[in-house]
This record gives structure tokens, C-alpha cells and sequence, in this order.
């Protein structure tokens, strides 16, 4: 997945970052440090991802922001996984039952597959990306 940029403003009155998501539209955190303000924003990155999810809404991609009050926001590899499988599972136009089906599990168990505070296995992930036509690839990569 790629990352989305958040908008990191200095809090000129009470110290530390507003910390916001232009691509979504809403939703806003903040930190007194640094690292704080990073972890506030994983933190609102996934709260609003799936409330895009709970709504049936497609995600809007991430745009490519410039400037140093915008960072990249990284999500854990799980959770990258579940984002990208929710993006194919809305371009598929498939219904949950059908999904569900596909996969060989209850209709009821999409929405823990798809939930990024869920710890789904890897190995069910790989069945729902194959139920969708699609594969897991793994990339390793150096850190900044």
C-alpha cells in the first residue's frame, strides 16, 4: 500500500502538531512530539480507513503531496494487506455473501477480515486475495 500524506502543522499556541489526512477529508490528531504526533496520525489513518469500510466506501487514493509539513504515514504490513484486499474487494463489485462464499467462510466473517484491529492470519488473506483473481507478493525494503 502506498503510504497516505498527513499535513503536520506546528501548534503555534499549545506546543507540539495538528496532525490532518487531506486525501479523506476529516478527521484530525495531535501530539506533543514528534513521534507522538506520527503515532496519533497511524492511529486516525485507521480509524478512518474503516469508517471508509463500515460505509462501503471506496478509499480515495493517496495523493502526492509536497512540502515539509507533509510525511508519509506507513501502516503495519497487516494492515497495508487489508487495505489493498478491501480496494480489490470494492473494483470487484462482489456482495459479502459472495465474497464469503468464495472464500469458504461465513458471510459474517468478512468484516474481521477486512477490520484493521482485527489479526486476521496471513494465510486467510492470501484466500480472499485468491477468491478476488489476485496474489500476495511480499517486498522488503531497506529502512529510511
Amino acid at each position: 500500500m502506498e503510504h497516505y500524506p498527513a499535513l503536520f502543522e506546528p501548534d503555534l499556541e499549545a506546543g507540539g502538531y495538528v496532525v490532518t489526512f487531506p486525501d479523506f477529508g476529516y478527521g484530525v490528531t495531535q501530539g506533543e512530539t514528534d513521534l507522538e504526533a506520527m503515532e496519533m496520525a497511524q492511529d486516525l489513518l485507521m480509524l478512518t480507513i474503516m469508517d471508509f469500510v463500515r460505509k462501503g466506501k471506496p478509499l480515495p487514493a493517496p495523493s502526492r503531496r509536497r512540502g515539509a509539513r507533509f510525511r508519509p504515514v506507513p501502516l503495519p504490513a497487516l494492515q497495508s494487506a487489508k487495505v489493498e484486499l478491501y480496494n480489490a474487494f470494492v473494483k470487484s463489485g462482489l456482495k459479502k455473501a459472495e465474497f464469503a462464499r468464495r472464500i469458504g467462510i461465513p458471510k459474517t466473517h468478512i468484516e474481521r477480515l477486512l477490520s484493521l484491529r482485527h489479526q486476521s492470519r496471513m494465510d486467510q488473506i492470501e484466500a480472499a486475495f485468491a477468491a478476488l483473481g489476485k496474489r500476495v507478493e511480499i517486498a522488503v525494503c531497506d529502512a529510511a
